[in-house]
């Protein structure tokens, strides 16, 4: 079974200096119908207007994501991290027994456009932990990679759930990802148009997939895809 959640079916939220849709209740944004799906919780799509950001707040027991698509966004947080995260990175901030961070774009002309993923954690009371990796283009293109997994490889960051999270760059041509049984899937399309699984999916769309064997994509653009228990 396939379930299309459009772009457009989104929350949505222009402040002036963030504009954020919200494929997940959020907030204040909430639809009882999209509370998140399996143990992936939030995916938010934030365009961060230049020298703006997210002030210092604080978050428990939740594994949070953040992968740039343009411009650059600075970290600082409670644990003494401060870093810089840029297109191809992926940061991992795991916020277990708490944390405080705020998130700024530090240029003072360009915007910066991310998403930023809440997944629940297996356990609550976590330590809490940082983790930043860059996958290049070249890595993602034509193929899944693997970039968040509770046993990661090949450089992916962990996280503390049976998730794992791959991302893609296509520039035509198929690719598949089986599925076990048992096993859940999520498509969050990023950038451009893909066919999956026979549905056109454009950038902002997203698809939970139950009871499938696996994941086809094909198209032109730039993918997530969780793999969920």
């Amino acid at each position: 079974m396939i379930q299309l959640r459009s772009r457009n079916q989104r929350g949505h939220f222009n402040h002036g200096w963030l504009d954020t849709y919200h494929t997940f209740s959020f907030d204040r944004y909430y639809d009882p119908q999209h509370m998140g799906f399996r143990a992936l919780r939030v995916i938010n799509e934030d365009r961060v207007a230049p020298a703006q950001g997210f002030g210092t707040h604080p978050h428990r027991d939740m594994e949070i994501i953040t992968y740039i698509l343009e411009g650059a966004l600075e970290h600082k947080d409670s644990m003494g991290t401060g870093s810089i995260i840029r297109p191809g990175e992926v940061q991992r901030m795991s916020a277990g027994t708490g944390v405080t961070h705020s998130e700024f774009n530090p240029s003072h002309t360009e915007p910066v456009h991310l998403l930023q993923i809440w997944i629940l954690p297996e356990a609550e009371g976590i330590k809490p932990s940082y983790e930043q990796r860059q996958f290049s283009r070249d890595e993602l293109r034509g193929k899944f990679r693997l970039v968040a997994a509770r046993n990661p490889i090949e450089g992916a960051v962990r996280i503390h759930q049976d998730v794992r999270l791959f991302a893609t760059v296509l520039d035509g041509g198929d690719i598949e990802h089986k599925l076990e049984p048992g096993r859940f899937a999520w498509v969050q399309v990023a950038r451009g148009s893909m066919l999956m699984n026979g549905n056109e999916l454009q950038a902002g769309d997203g698809a939970a997939l139950s009871n499938e064997t696996a994941v086809e994509l094909s198209g032109q653009g730039e993918a997530l895809v969780f793999d969920l228990n």
